[in-house]
């Protein structure tokens, strides 16, 4: 071996030495791999697909730590395709093309497939995303696209429809704990040379706070080795105080414009209008714990408050009202027990979506289109002497009870009934006192009850 082949094995020996351990850990084989035993288990299409080398355009999505990246170099070391891997953050449309290109002519000289990783593909834009697309279609590269967001929303259908989609789930906490076993006994890439003892407690809280995210554990669990004192024998001995300080928050998957923000705001309203006060607690925590902007959880607990409560109990709407005040004037975390409150209040309030009846009367307005005011309603300021606006309105005030029976809809819409009011809470009450009203109305009585 030459000096200068002495010295390159050196150097990568060394950059591989300095590598974070979750990269040093990656799995390298399906043998080696942890979890998801729904798409890579034995038997399973792609299990198959990657032993047989008859890879074809996929999508993995999935959260952060669970093996995308991985399973994209598994392929990339079993297959006799060319490999190409290129980070959606950092390539543009010039190096698509340059990488087409090459495919292209592989292909053509040598009879050689590319398969080519976009890393965080949801990255890329419509343009960039519609450059890949013809050249995934004509077999001129087989595409393997990562991302931790929804691919049906994040990419293009065009290429979603010419790619399988495989969905990867967070690692259960057994999964990650056979990792980090296995990461403390490795001696070639791992701690296995480290004389460490880790607590069974230790170790449990790792496992319980990285959020079945295998990467957030293993870098825990090397922060906690390599900055613990050895004793006088050399020993290592990580306790719960120290694997609580190397991470000491949950991680939770939560980006504020992904999935798992839609989905757990959805969880949040559901269990209000499911009168649910226990789930919505730990729905609405859970979103403030991960950073959510309350005004927005605020927000939505006032749509609900008239689209899901309405006049079954009119408070709700106020004491929605009332906690987005309170949040403006105390913030947090003062202003989580007025969320709280009002989170509680709605959960528990009877239940009404009658005020969607707003949305029938709209719906007849489209179809209708412009239809004449009768003249009695019409404004009497103006034009009473010269056209006879108002006359024969009669003021309610003016008669017993204040309510008198009279016109209110165009002619042709006589008689149209939207508004149902339930027999939930206050609507009760309402529901009686218009069924009074619409009888005398539907009767032609021009009296007050």
């Amino acid at each position: 071996m030459s000096t200068s082949d002495l010295f390159e094995y050196s150097r990568k020996a060394q950059i591989t030495r300095e590598q974070p351990l979750a990269a040093r850990m990656r799995p390298r084989t399906l043998r080696e791999f942890v979890g998801q035993e729904h798409i890579v288990g034995p038997g399973t299409l792609l299990r198959r697909a990657i032993e047989a080398d008859r890879i074809s355009s996929m999508i993995l999505w999935g959260p952060p730590g669970t093996g995308k990246t991985t399973l994209a170099m598994i392929i990339a070391h079993r297959t006799e395709a060319h490999f190409e891997g290129i980070s959606a953050v950092m390539a543009g449309v010039k190096d698509i093309r340059r990488l087409v290109q090459e495919a292209t002519e592989r292909r053509s000289m040598y009879g050689k497939r590319t398969i080519v990783l976009v890393d965080e593909i949801h990255r890329f834009n419509k343009a960039q995303q519609d450059a890949l697309l013809p050249y995934v279609e004509d077999g001129t590269i087989i595409l393997i696209g990562a991302t931790t967001e929804n691919p049906y929303f994040e990419v293009i259908g065009a290429l979603v429809s010419r790619s399988r989609i495989f969905q990867l789930k967070p690692l259960a906490d057994e999964e990650i704990e056979i990792i980090l076993h296995h990461t403390l006994s490795d001696t070639e890439r791992g701690l296995g040379k480290i004389p460490v003892q880790v607590d069974q407690d230790a170790l449990a809280h790792l496992v319980r706070v990285a959020g079945g995210d295998a990467r957030n554990a293993l870098n825990a669990l090397e922060l906690a080795v390599t900055t613990t004192p050895a004793d006088k024998a050399g020993h290592v001995h990580v306790n719960l105080a120290v694997s609580q300080e190397s991470i000491q928050r949950r991680a939770l998957l939560y980006d504020k414009d992904g999935d798992a923000h839609y989905d757990t705001i959805s969880a949040f309203i559901k269990s209000l209008r499911g009168s649910d006060p226990d789930a919505a607690l730990y729905w609405m925590a859970r979103m403030i714990y991960s950073g959510e902007d309350p005004r927005f959880i605020v927000r939505r607990m006032i749509i609900l408050a008239s689209e899901d409560i309405g006049l079954a109990d009119p408070q709700a709407l106020i004491v929605a009202t009332a906690a987005a005040q309170a949040l403006e004037w105390v913030g947090l975390p003062e202003a989580q027990y007025a969320l709280a409150e009002a989170a509680i209040y709605l959960a528990t309030a009877p239940k009404s979506n009658s005020c969607g009846a707003y949305f029938q009367a709209l719906k007849k307005v489209e179809q209708e289109g412009i239809v004449e005011v009768p003249n009695h309603l019409k404004d009497s300021s103006r034009d009473a002497k010269a056209l006879g606006h108002g006359e024969g309105y009669k003021y309610p005030h003016s008669f017993p009870k204040h309510w008198v029976s009279q016109q209110y809809l165009p002619d042709r819409l006589q008689g149209k009934r939207w508004y149902k009011p339930s027999e939930l809470g206050y609507e009760r009450t309402i529901k009686e006192r218009l069924a009074r009203w619409r009888g005398i109305q539907q009767e032609g009585d021009d009296e007050s009850p």
